[in-house]
């Protein structure tokens, strides 16, 4: 802390220091120009006794005026300076006087040692004490007086020198404890900025609701709930009639009611808590916790486990699978087989091929393996995908189709895993992508971006997605089929992350859903 602002704490002790000045400038006017003047001795000096308690006066009401926004330092030492000079002149000229202006002088002393450091301190009483003694000397010289006890003088000095060490060392003190409390106070008031951020940026809505269910403070995410309301407007019966309800329960004795509610559609929902600001006040405090939150470090924990899940079954898996194969390898190398379940066999060989690349594609999503991305002709793996799926999975009266804007279109992508992306989409589309009583009409569009990038849609002529529902279609577990587990299009969107593209879905109003794989033209360059 800087010595300028400790010594403003001592602004208020320089002004009663000043005032103590002119209290003594009047007393010397009235001293020499009062009633009381004849009853005195006569000065040394009437004429210079005048002009020093003139000018004393004079410097006194300058020093007052100055000394409330003039530097404290500035001002104590001009004023120091002035007590001394006229003060020993004054004991000098008006002897009467002597010893009652000598006494007033501790005051002065003591004041200059308790605003100024202490070298100062120490140094004007020590020039007091020098001027006391030598305006004695003179005096015995001038009144010829030989012999004149110093007695007096000394018991002076020692005051002097006591006062301003005292008061030096209360001056200290007194800025020691100043610099204290303000950086008690800084940090304080750092603390109190910090806590106001903490608060003002939780994810928990935080109300501090009055008696009279006036709300007084509110942090960022309870002013979102209340919608934008005016500070003026919040009243809780008004923007929150829900909560207030339940407050007001809770005051009367009722159990809290932790039951989450929707502040407004448009926002999740929330669990109130309350509790009391202070013992015996009717101030509350009001914590809104998001259940999102919540439900997103439920997900979180669940994905894990279901991450190491799914990597054990996946081993599980590989070894019947294995053994399926080989027993395939076998029948097919038998002359006993008729050339139509030759067709059967081929068809449960590629199928076993691509259950191994799926929970090969399992595993990898699990550990969190990269792709193993190839150069890929887009146009022609569609046209292949559509044929597998054909083969093995019977359309009947549903259409499969694939569309391009070019005859090739290359890319650098994991084939199988984007194999898996499409199965999945292709299998989402037909059975929600169809018209009551239609069959259902697929199609892969291939086509290139403004960008210079590659996308594959996956489009159908379905009822479309509500658009409630579509904000939540890429969210593990969500799923709107009784016997679906809603992981089909998060692991969908996964493996495209991990071939570093982009899985979305873009609304077609009136003519069915569009779901569409972007390449980014970093992939396309590489592969071209």
């Amino acid at each position: 802390m800087q010595v300028a602002d400790a010594d403003k704490a001592l602004r208020r002790e320089l002004h009663f220091y000043t005032l103590y000045r002119l209290l003594e400038a009047a007393m010397l006017l009235l001293v020499l120009f009062g009633p009381f003047a004849e009853q005195l001795p006569d000065p040394r000096h009437l004429p210079f006794a005048m002009a020093i308690a003139i000018a004393y006066a004079f410097v006194a009401v300058l020093l007052f005026v100055f000394g409330r926004k003039g530097n404290l330092r500035i001002c104590t030492l001009a004023g120091i300076s002035a007590d001394l000079f006229f003060g020993i002149l004054a004991i000098h000229a008006i002897p009467a006087a002597g010893t009652g202006i000598a006494l007033m002088l501790i005051f002065n002393i003591g004041a200059a040692a308790l605003l100024l450091p202490t070298r100062y301190g120490i140094g004007f009483a020590l020039a007091a004490v020098g001027g006391l003694i030598a305006e004695h000397l003179w005096s015995s010289m001038i009144d010829e007086l030989p012999g004149v006890s110093l007695v007096q003088p000394l018991m002076f000095s020692v005051g002097y020198m006591a006062m301003a060490t005292l008061t030096s060392l209360l001056g200290r003190q007194m800025r020691a404890s100043h610099a204290l409390a303000e950086e008690r106070g800084e940090q304080t008031a750092h603390l109190v900025e910090v806590n106001e951020l903490i608060i003002r940026r939780l994810r928990t809505g935080v109300l501090l609701v009055d008696g009279h269910n006036r709300i007084t403070l509110a942090n960022e995410a309870a002013i979102v709930l209340l919608g934008g309301a005016k500070e003026e407007d919040w009243q809780l019966d008004a923007v929150l009639p829900e909560l207030a309800r339940r407050l007001t329960a809770w005051r009367n004795g009722a159990k809290p009611d932790e039951t989450p509610f929707q502040p407004s559609p448009e926002f999740s929902e929330v669990v109130p808590r309350f509790t009391r600001l202070l013992a015996g006040s009717d101030q509350t405090l009001i914590f809104l916790d998001d259940t999102s939150l919540v439900s997103k470090r439920a997900e979180s924990i669940t994905l894990s486990t279901l991450g190491r899940f799914s990597a054990s079954l996946a081993h599980e898996i590989r070894n019947p699978l294995a053994a399926i194969n080989y027993a395939v390898q076998l029948l097919e190398e038998s002359d006993d087989i008729r050339p139509a379940d030759r067709r059967l066999l081929e068809i449960i060989r590629q199928q076993g091929g691509r259950m191994n690349g799926i929970v090969d594609n399992v595993l990898g999503l699990a550990r969190r393996e990269p792709a193993k991305p190839e150069h890929v002709d887009l146009v022609l793996l569609t046209r292949q995908f559509i044929n597998e799926y054909q083969a093995g999975h019977p359309l009947e009266d549903d259409s499969l189709t694939s569309t391009s804007t070019r005859p090739a279109l290359p890319a650098m992508v994991d084939p199988r895993q984007l194999h898996q992306v499409l199965t999945v989409l292709v299998h989402n589309a037909l059975l929600y992508g169809r018209k009551p009583g239609e069959a259902a009409r697929i199609t892969l569009h291939v086509a290139t971006e403004s960008n210079g990038g590659v996308r594959i849609d996956v489009l159908d002529r379905g009822p479309g997605i509500p658009e409630r529902q579509a904000t939540q279609l890429f969210k593990p577990f969500f799923t709107t089929s009784p016997h679906g587990t809603g992981l089909g299009l998060y692991i969908a969107r996964e493996l495209c992350r991990a071939n570093q593209a982009t899985l979305e879905y873009v609304p077609t109003p009136g003519v069915g859903s569009c779901f569409r794989i972007r390449f980014p033209a970093s992939a396309a360059r590489a592969a071209a």
